[in-house]
C-alpha cells in the first residue's frame, strides 16, 4: 500500500456509506473536517445514495408513526450544544466529542494519548505528538495504520505531510517518519495492533514500545 494525501476512493465510499470501521471513521471525518474540499465530495456521494434509497420499495410503518413524528418535532427544545469532552481545544471537531486518556511517553520527545472512541477489535484511535527534528525508528505495522496531520509536518521517503494530509499504511510499507516543522507534528492515528520495529535494534526496544 502506498502513501497518499488523502484517503483512496474505496475508503471514502465506504465512509458514505457508513461501513467503514469506527477508528478509521475518526481519522477519516478529521481528515474532511480539515479539507473542505473533499468533504464535499463525500456529501456529493452521500446524496446520490439518498436518491438510491428514494427508489426502493416502500415499506410499512406503524399507523400512529406520523402523529408521533410531528409530535416530536413540536415539542420544545431544551437542549444545549454539548461540551467539548477533552482539554484539546486545537482538535478538530469530530475528536472533541471524545474523552481521552493522558499522554505517554513513549520515546525522546514522542508522546501519545488515547482517543477513547469506538473500538473495532485491536483497532483503536490514538493521538500521536512527536518533536520538532525527531524521527521514528523504521517500523511496519501488524495491520492498517492511518494517519492524518492535525498541525505540524513529517516527511517519510513517499514526501511530506502536513496539516489535513493523510496517509495509509499497512505491513508492506516500511518508513521512518521525521518531524519537519518548527513545531511538534501532532498527528491522530487509527492503528490496528502495533508497529513492529526493523532491524537487531528495534527487536531489542520492541517490548517497550508498545502503542
Amino acid at each position: 500500500m502506498t502513501a497518499r494525501l488523502q484517503p483512496s476512493e474505496e475508503r471514502l465510499l465506504a465512509y458514505a456509506a457508513g461501513t467503514l470501521s469506527p477508528p478509521e471513521s475518526v481519522v477519516v471525518a478529521t481528515h474532511l473536517a480539515l479539507r473542505p474540499e473533499t468533504a464535499r465530495w463525500v456529501e456529493d456521494l452521500q446524496a446520490v445514495g439518498g436518491e438510491v434509497l428514494e427508489t426502493l420499495e416502500p415499506a410499512p410503518v406503524a399507523d400512529d408513526l406520523l402523529a408521533r413524528t410531528l409530535a416530536r418535532l413540536s415539542a420544545p427544545d431544551d437542549s444545549v450544544p454539548p461540551e467539548p469532552a477533552n482539554d484539546m481545544t486545537e482538535l478538530p471537531e469530530p475528536l472533541r466529542r471524545y474523552a481521552l486518556g493522558p499522554w505517554r511517553w513513549i520515546g525522546p520527545n514522542m508522546h501519545m494519548r488515547d482517543v477513547h472512541a469506538p473500538r473495532d477489535g485491536g483497532c483503536r484511535v490514538i493521538l500521536l505528538r512527536i518533536g520538532s527534528g525527531r524521527t521514528t525508528p523504521v517500523h511496519s505495522h501488524d495491520g492498517v495504520e492511518l494517519t492524518c496531520v492535525i498541525s505540524g509536518a513529517y516527511e517519510t521517503d513517499e514526501g511530506r505531510f502536513g496539516p489535513g494530509d493523510f496517509e495509509e499504511a499497512d505491513g508492506e510499507v516500511h518508513h521512518r517518519p521525521r518531524t519537519v516543522s518548527a513545531e511538534p507534528c501532532l498527528c491522530v492515528v487509527a492503528l490496528d495492533g502495533q508497529i513492529r520495529l526493523d532491524g537487531w535494534i528495534g527487536r531489542v526496544l520492541q517490548p517497550f514500545v508498545r502503542l
